[in-house]
């Protein structure tokens, strides 16, 4: 049994308040989109974790590895051997490693014959990571708090091209957490994604950039390529270090290759 775990981008995202617990609140939208993982399970005499196509270490912090354990606490479930073949790229706020999470509940609930229901999925995907819960809806979503608290947002994206660009730098969330100065969000981004796609350049932001283009100045002159290539809207997704932008007509691809590796996601 398998399924394909796709990548999400960010449309927005403001930090406005950093809580007593070291997590911060913010305020985002998430949008899927079909850049994918593989995660496969098999029956076997002990759980076990192989990881293809990365160096993603397969030990007791993967995520695949604790969605297992975490539903085996209060659930009937048998060991099994996890195959997960790795596309997404990691470090680039794509929320590769959040969907692998989701992936592996929602195939263990049905090889198992569960039934949990979204709700209650939903509910042990925020135990694993912030992102999770949103790969379980798998759909477009408004985002709260600490990215748990969803409700659904009505934006179709079909229409257009996302280009997605990873180059050859990492970032880890804590990192860019780190360079971030929480403040009250400028905008209603449930508002703002109603306008014109066009005029998103204008008041929709991803906070992260702020710090992480001074410090990674070939981000934001990649975020500048892709507009002079045609995007009509272009931003940083997540923490980074993954840049999207969004296309009436598909761009020369060549002239984005040299920021780095090229995804063309189709729509889910």
């Amino acid at each position: 049994m398998l399924k394909f775990a796709n990548a999400k981008i960010n449309i927005g995202l403001q930090i406005t308040n950093k809580r007593k617990d070291g997590y911060h609140d913010l305020e985002t939208v998430f949008y899927p989109v079909e850049i994918y993982d593989v995660v496969e399970i098999i029956p076997a005499d002990t759980l076990e974790l192989q990881i293809w196509n990365s160096d993603l270490a397969a030990d007791e912090n993967n995520l695949c590895l604790r969605a297992f354990r975490l539903l085996a606490e209060s659930y009937a479930v048998d060991p099994v051997k996890i195959h997960l073949l790795k596309h997404i790229p990691m470090g680039a706020g794509l929320g590769g490693g959040s969907s692998d999470a989701s992936a592996t509940l929602l195939l263990l609930d049905d090889f198992f014959n569960l039934n949990l229901g979204q709700e209650r999925l939903m509910e042990l995907a925020g135990q694993l990571g912030a992102d999770c819960p949103f790969f379980i809806a798998n759909k477009p979503m408004y985002a709260e708090g600490i990215g748990t608290e969803l409700s659904p947002i009505d934006l179709d994206l079909e229409a257009y091209h996302i280009i997605v660009v990873k180059p050859d730098v990492h970032i880890s969330t804590a990192d860019a957490y780190a360079g971030v100065e929480p403040k009250p969000a400028a905008i209603d981004l449930r508002e703002a994604v109603k306008l014109p796609i066009q005029e998103w350049k204008y008041g929709i932001v991803n906070d992260f950039e702020l710090s992480l283009f001074d410090r990674y100045p070939q981000l934001n002159r990649l975020k500048q390529k892709l507009y002079e290539t045609g995007a009509i809207y272009a931003s940083m997704s997540g923490s980074g270090s993954a840049v999207y932008g969004i296309f009436e007509e598909i761009p020369n691809i060549k002239e984005l290759q040299e920021f780095g590796t090229v995804y063309l996601p189709q729509h889910l």
